[in-house]
């Protein structure tokens, strides 16, 4: 009988951008055969690699046809794309990742699926580093701006566990703090348009999923001149 060794995932399809974000920031690019069409960081993925999916949908033939001895997929929006493959025999693993903590032991687990943990604990490392420097800065500011995230514009859902607390070491004020500890958008969607201008927001920043966000949509909203970030034209 040969010896039985560890083999290592050489092609690996990521559904998300974080992952594939990780995966270059170890210097582990080269085992990427295929990405997510959203994918934004680093801009030179998108001209380097297949793209294979959008958020909620991906090409089953297409991923088939790269041969992933990996695929790396995200929560239970992508549940049905995880079924589908895994009763094609791929190899996949969701990640579910809600928080700054679950984020960093996603880059440890992704490393260690690859064999190189020691590359994953040290970006862990960096990345800890940054957000204390970013914290630390914060500190000196001289008030905590109130900040609103979307998520989503119809119906409004706001900002997740990690968004609120990047928020937070940022110096400013979550004005939906009191939901991003709701892991599912549908427990994070405000029920009117007012609840946002009751809050009054010094700074908006709009991240839609999936979707390019449109400053000029969002300005039309009716009463929505009356929030001090649409004021100052502090939207993001």
């Amino acid at each position: 009988m040969n010896n039985l060794t560890t083999k290592w995932p050489e092609r690996i399809i990521c559904l998300t951008e974080e992952t594939t974000e990780a995966l270059y920031l170890m210097g582990e690019e080269h085992r990427i055969v295929g990405i997510s069409a959203y994918t934004m960081r680093p801009a030179r993925a998108k001209r380097e690699k297949t793209k294979v999916s959008a958020f909620i949908n991906a090409r089953i033939d297409k991923i088939l046809s790269l041969e992933p001895d990996l695929v790396l997929a995200f929560s239970d929006m992508q549940a049905d794309i995880v079924r589908d493959l895994i009763k094609q025999g791929v190899n996949v693993h969701c990640f579910n990742h809600r928080s700054l903590s679950d984020t960093l032991q996603m880059i440890k687990t992704l490393a260690a699926l690859i064999g190189q943990p020691e590359k994953g604990q040290t970006l862990v490392e960096q990345l800890n580093e940054k957000l204390m420097q970013i914290h630390q800065s914060a500190s000196q500011l001289p008030y905590k701006p109130k900040v609103y995230f979307e998520e989503w514009f119809d119906p409004l859902i706001t900002g997740i566990t990690w968004v609120s607390e990047l928020i937070e070491l940022a110096g400013g004020e979550d004005c939906f703090s009191e939901l991003s500890h709701q892991s599912l958008a549908k427990n994070r969607i405000l029920s009117c348009d007012s609840q946002v201008i009751a809050k009054q927001p010094d700074i908006i920043i709009a991240s839609w999923c999936g979707r390019r966000f449109d400053k000029s949509k969002m300005l039309t909203r009716e009463n929505w001149h009356q929030i001090p970030a649409v004021q100052s034209d502090d939207i993001y």
